[in-house]
């Protein structure tokens, strides 16, 4: 019999507050209703201040990231049409894959799982395409199976350096809300989120911002789409409403969602998350460990993917630390299956929880034959958060 609580430490769906889960604990509503804008309007707004948008358009689909993935391709592109993307880890990968199934061609520069968007390469491929062939350029701003962050600015700055008149489509499922986006300053065209990670919700929501450049774009495209047509939604979207059944409780606990992350500030969100991650990779540099993520420069504050030694089945820790220990640990994916256990640290976080996740790790680490000290991981980022805090508090007196 299990008693408390299983830790989710997994890089979504993460933990929903119970202030947000209580949000969503109401009647049914009719979605015709002439006071149903009430309750959506004011998400629509607030949804571009987290995208860091103007004049972006926001569409809100009932399903994942991948149906907004989906709805920005199909939205804005035509058959045959020549997509640059790189393929670092199992989302990019996947991405990559939907675009050829939806009759793309597909310009595909392969890095090792572990590295980030290659700019250079990028910026040569592109700087060679003087007929502009390429109609849209793909970044994956944090792959979720590597724990990589990549630099959406440096793209959008070889794409400027060689005039190149592509959209930049950016996948920020595991990045938007919990680490610093921008869409106007880096000009992204079309920018995908969920409802299950940052945004703190059950899976169902596939969120979109769509830049005016975009939405011109889909006034002309001709793939094929019905339930994903922009026109439909936007036509009525203005006035709060939706051509199709919407899932109202989840609106209800994205308005409380929405209000924690501004209620804390969205600079204090991203500094939060870049904190906790650091208490993480600190305790896995205490075991010796190395992070997949080739180089500190793009190591992810939403998911750390920690490398086990030859001798040790990650398999076998994630499922020790789920038998034995109540946490669910994220697994390996595609190729780093058995290599690689990962700990997501993103959404509604504090240190003790990281400490909770890395406590369970270790000895489910120990449990499946590592060679680690006890307590050595949870001492290193203990005192990271002590330091952390301490250095703040002094700051905040100082201000």
């Amino acid at each position: 019999m299990r008693t408390g609580i299983t830790h989710l430490a997994i890089p979504g769906p993460t933990n929903v507050p119970e202030a947000v889960r209580q949000a969503m604990n109401v009647p049914m509503q009719d979605m015709r209703a002439p006071d149903f804008g009430d309750l959506t309007i004011g998400l629509f707004s607030d949804l571009r201040r987290v995208f860091k948008t103007a004049n972006g358009t926001v569409i809100l689909y009932p399903g994942s990231g991948t149906a907004a993935w989906e709805a920005a391709m199909m939205n804005t592109l035509n058959p045959g049409d020549r997509v640059l993307m790189c393929r670092k880890g199992q989302f990019s990968m996947l991405w990559a894959r939907m675009a050829e199934q939806l009759g793309l061609e597909v310009e595909l520069v392969d890095v090792p799982w572990g590295a980030g968007t290659p700019v250079s390469e990028f910026a040569r491929i592109l700087g060679n395409d003087a007929e502009g062939r390429i109609k849209a350029v793909f970044v994956t701003h944090n792959e979720t199976a590597t724990g990589v962050t990549s630099d959406v600015a440096a793209i959008r700055a070889v794409m400027d350096d060689v005039y190149h008149e592509a959209l930049l489509f950016v996948d920020g499922v595991s990045s938007i809300a919990s680490i610093d986006f921008r869409m106007d300053e880096w000009r992204v065209d079309l920018a995908v989120t969920g409802s299950q990670k940052g945004l703190m919700l059950p899976a169902g929501l596939g969120i979109l911002a769509v830049s005016e450049k975009a939405m011109a774009a889909s006034r002309r495209a001709t793939l094929p789409r019905a339930y994903f047509r922009f026109e439909d939604m936007t036509a009525v979207n203005g006035d709060g409403y939706f051509p199709y059944t919407p899932p109202t409780q989840l609106f209800h606990g994205l308005r409380k969602s929405l209000d924690r992350l501004f209620e804390e500030g969205l600079e204090n969100v991203f500094a939060r998350h870049r904190r906790l991650a650091e208490g993480v990779r600190r305790a896995v540099h205490a075991w010796g460990y190395d992070l997949v993520a080739e180089h500190c420069k793009i190591y992810s504050d939403t998911v750390s993917a920690i490398r086990v030694p030859p001798e040790v089945d990650a398999r076998d820790v994630i499922r020790g630390a789920y038998v034995n220990y109540n946490t669910s640990l994220g697994t390996g994916l595609g190729p780093l299956a058995g290599k690689v256990f990962r700990i997501g640290h993103l959404g509604d976080l504090n240190e003790v929880m990281c400490l909770a996740a890395i406590s369970a790790a270790e000895m489910a680490l120990v449990d499946a034959g590592a060679t680690i000290d006890l307590g050595s991981g949870v001492a290193a980022a203990q005192c990271w958060y002590r330091e952390s805090r301490q250095v703040r508090q002094v700051a905040l007196a100082a201000e």
